[in-house]
């Protein structure tokens, strides 16, 4: 959530951030006069509230008095029993309107609320603006094979997969529709090789693994970020008020909710590999052959608590080791600087690293990281103690995906694929497959 001191103090830098987005810049007005009412009707209730409690604690003395007075046939009794009656009056009064105020105060921060939760990210300064298209190329890794120099053309991974044995996309659209599948023999062999290799990667970079819910509350899902414009790529279980995870970063997000963590030995570095879904809403036509654009997949993500100041710092270290992921693969790749328009709500910035796909001859996502400065952490309630003593202050989130299953297969098959229809495997994730260094196509 947009950090309303922020907006205050800034709204400027908000407004521009809104315009690079592509967003609204009138909701920062729209905010910042709810801000006004709310604290107004607040400041108001607060002074009211103070006058109703003195004038009710005088209705008891005033009554007292006069019942005392009228009881002894004093000639002031009628005039005490008038104050009295005039106090009580006054504090009926001052009750109607206190409640008037405090609804009045409730209502507007609702609202502002309402309209926050539609406000993303303040981006940081350098984000290209503009759409998916508008990103800032950051390296070009690794050279594209040559396939006409090497005297064959490149089959793409749905040929290869086939011809390999290891995926069933017939079986997976009968059973469960379209954009689901199986991996077979080699194929789920490959799929445990990348995430053996994701996690092993994760433990010796220190960060410490997690088995995360698949399964989350509406709050935690919000949270994240995952409700505010992606809603319609979650699947809900509405009976049972959960929402299935399209991603282990918010399983991750939600492990310190609403707590006060220890930074004082540095960040908190989390992974998780967990299955993860998509409703992939929006993407009718794009990406319906084969396994590129899924509705379920594994996937190891990396996750980050650190102080704010460290959070740059630390979206460099998370851009590192998913570059080291995809070197270990032997892909040729580029890391570009996601535009503003496309970073989703949560982000500030965001990295994608995109592996070069030979059959469609251009570069496809592979991996993202998001630097989520204190937007998660603020709506999770997550804060750490103040260095400088000032009580408590809310904690900056990144996240960076390590692997998935199956666009990183899309890539190593098409990549490492020979003229007779075999794949070369990366010596990486040899070892999970028993040392073979190329998977053959079955007979037929």
């Amino acid at each position: 959530m947009i950090d309303i001191k922020l907006l205050r103090e800034d709204p400027e830098r908000v407004r521009a951030s809104q315009k690079a987005r592509g967003e609204d810049p009138t909701l920062v007005d729209q905010i910042l006069d709810l801000d006004r009412r709310r604290r107004s009707a607040q400041s108001e209730f607060e002074q009211l509230r103070a006058e109703q409690k003195a004038v009710s604690k005088d209705v008891g003395g005033l009554m007292g008095r006069a019942q005392k007075a009228t009881k002894a046939g004093a000639a002031d009794a009628d005039e005490l029993m008038a104050q009295a009656q005039a106090a009580r009056s006054r504090a009926a009064e001052l009750s109607d309107q206190v409640k008037e105020l405090e609804q009045a105060a409730d209502e507007a921060a609702r609202e502002m609320e309402t309209i926050a939760l539609r406000v993303g990210n303040v981006v940081v300064d350098g984000v290209p603006t503009g759409g998916e298209e508008d990103f800032a190329l950051v390296e070009e890794v690794g050279t594209p094979r040559d396939f006409v120099a090497e005297g064959f053309a490149p089959k793409d991974h749905v040929d290869l997969g086939l011809g390999l044995g290891i995926m069933d996309l017939e079986r997976g659209a009968k059973v469960a529709g379209s954009r689901f599948y199986y991996l077979v023999g080699d194929g789920a062999r490959l799929e445990y090789a990348l995430m053996g290799l994701a996690q092993q990667v994760a433990n010796d970079e220190g960060f410490v693994p997690l088995v995360v819910p698949n399964l989350v509350k509406g709050h935690t899902m919000a949270g994240a970020g995952f409700l505010d414009s992606h809603a319609d790529e979650v699947y809900q279980l509405p009976a049972d008020e959960l929402y299935l995870t399209g991603t282990s970063e918010v399983g991750l997000a939600g492990y310190h909710l609403d707590e006060i963590v220890d930074l004082s030995a540095g960040p908190l570095r989390y992974t998780a590999t967990s299955t993860c879904y998509r409703r992939e809403a929006g993407s009718h036509g794009k990406d319906t052959k084969g396994i590129f654009r899924v509705h379920q997949f594994q996937k190891t993500e990396m996750f980050v608590y650190c102080r704010p100041e460290d959070a740059e710092a630390e979206h460099a270290n998370l851009l590192r080791i998913e570059r080291r992921m995809l070197d270990a693969l032997e892909l040729p790749y580029r890391v570009i600087d996601v535009a503003a328009g496309d970073l989703g709500g949560p982000a500030a910035r965001k990295f994608d690293c995109e592996a070069w796909v030979p059959s469609q001859e251009r570069y496809r996502e592979l991996t993202s990281t998001s630097n989520c400065t204190t937007f998660q952490a603020r709506r999770l309630g997550i804060r750490e103690r103040d260095p400088q003593g000032n009580g408590t202050r809310i904690v900056a989130t990144l996240n960076g995906t390590m692997l998935t299953n199956t666009r990183p297969m899309v890539a190593l098959l098409e990549n490492h694929q020979q003229a007779d229809g075999s794949v070369r495997v990366p010596a990486a994730l040899r070892p999970w497959l028993g040392g073979r260094e190329v998977l053959e196509p079955v007979s037929r």
